[in-house]
């Protein structure tokens, strides 16, 4: 039995879902894109082959292991894309949600409800059709819970606008002790870098009380004010434009003095390195050509 908790993204990891490339697929359509970075590799010829994507993962597996985690994989859905784990379902506290997924990615949870299985069914939690939400837009922090959303009234315009703003109600509803602040993303459906995709790929905590930011990648500026104060300006990290769109927010905590980065980010990796946090550097650049990286290819269960 797995008894889920999860309180912070940077605790010690204990448990995680790792996502799958093997069977990716054929290189996908222009016109079956769900994100603007992978048009864009289509279009330019670099999409990335399903032997690189697998050897990243397979590295960033024995990186986890190297550490103490326990990692779950998957069952293998024949020619479908199973790399981005973080979006099928998020734990909060000791309840997962179950994510409402676009449908281009709706059989994904079929394919861990071998997991899903091991965790008491009073505390798994499905939402109504009507809320959409991602794993990539949840972040919890403490007492707080951080939710990426859009809510113009072109929401259903957007294939990039996964997490609406039904859903952020229902999340404070369902854990009402919890001080829940909504963020709204810039979104595009053909510039990467201008569009965020999820909230973890224009911020995520770090450590004990440091913070990456992409300032960008927010919508209101009083609410990226709101962070930057919440975290005080000396800790954060802004991340550019271009270290946005390479997913430098995206790297992931294995536990408060220990992540996982790309090993081309060297700005940010040394940067984390002056504040005596060990970067475990992998190559991780053909997954980011899908719009998302090391936290986006991880489902945390437990950390303690």
């Amino acid at each position: 039995m797995l008894n889920i908790k999860i309180n912070s993204e940077t605790s010690s990891l204990k448990v995680v879902v790792l996502g799958l490339a093997n069977s990716n697929g054929p290189i996908p359509k222009i016109i079956d894109c769900y994100d603007p970075k992978s048009r864009e590799h289509i279009i330019n010829g670099t999409y990335p082959t399903e032997d690189s994507m697998v050897n990243e993962i397979s590295f960033f597996e024995k990186v986890l292991k190297k550490h103490g985690v326990k990692v779950y994989r998957p069952k293998l859905l024949k020619n479908y894309n199973q790399i981005f784990s973080r979006d099928i379902s998020f734990v909060i506290d000791d309840k997962l949600i179950v994510s409402n997924m676009i449908e281009n990615r709706s059989k994904e949870i079929s394919a861990v409800k071998h997991i899903l299985s091991e965790i008491p069914e009073n505390n798994i939690i499905k939402l109504p059709e009507n809320c959409h939400i991602e794993g990539g837009d949840v972040i919890v922090c403490g007492k707080y819970i951080f939710i990426g959303t859009y809510s113009g009234s072109d929401y259903s315009s957007y294939i990039t606008a996964r997490t609406n703003k039904k859903s952020v109600e229902i999340i404070k509803s369902l854990f009402p002790q919890k001080i829940v602040k909504s963020f709204e993303l810039r979104k595009s459906n053909l510039s990467p870098k201008d569009n965020a995709l999820h909230l973890d790929c224009c911020f995520q905590p770090v450590g004990k009380k440091y913070a990456i930011i992409h300032k960008g990648g927010f919508l209101l500026k009083d609410q990226c004010d709101w962070l930057i104060n919440f975290y005080g300006e000396e800790n954060i990290f802004f991340a550019n434009k271009d270290e946005m769109y390479n997913m430098n927010c995206n790297i992931f905590s294995i536990s408060e003095d220990i992540v996982v980065s790309e090993v081309s980010f060297k700005r940010l990796n040394n940067w984390l390195e002056e504040r005596n946090i060990n970067v475990e550097k992998i190559k991780y650049s053909e997954i980011s050509k899908q719009e998302g990286l090391l936290r986006c290819s991880t489902m945390p269960l437990i950390r303690k």
